[in-house]
């Protein structure tokens, strides 16, 4: 079973339309599967303002994790996911194997 944990690493700011207005979001899916461990980065972007406006001092990072589309995070997890199978099952890989006629 798979723990997933994403955080904000880092925020990108204008002062139009509102000072401190997020224009890009940075953050990491991270996910946990028993001794495996994985992540992606990510980024948002913001180009108009919905909502009511917050002052960047006053926002928190679980209104800002709400910030990031639902599809972007379902989507990293999954490329999170594909790394842990990977970490608990490597691929096997074709090999370069000598030809037998040239001992």
């Amino acid at each position: 079973m798979t723990t997933y944990t994403t955080t904000i690493t880092a925020m990108y700011t204008m002062d139009t339309p509102e000072p401190g207005f997020v224009v890009n979001l940075l953050w990491t899916v991270t996910g946990v599967d028993g001794q495996y461990t994985a992540s992606i980065d990510g980024n948002s972007q913001f180009m108009v303002q919905e909502g009511t406006f917050t002052p960047y001092s006053q926002l928190t990072e679980s209104q800002v994790l709400g910030w990031i589309p639902p599809e972007q995070i379902a989507s990293a997890q999954a490329c999170v996911q594909g790394q842990l199978d990977s970490l608990a099952n490597p691929p096997v890989s074709p090999q370069n194997t000598p030809l037998p006629w040239s001992a």
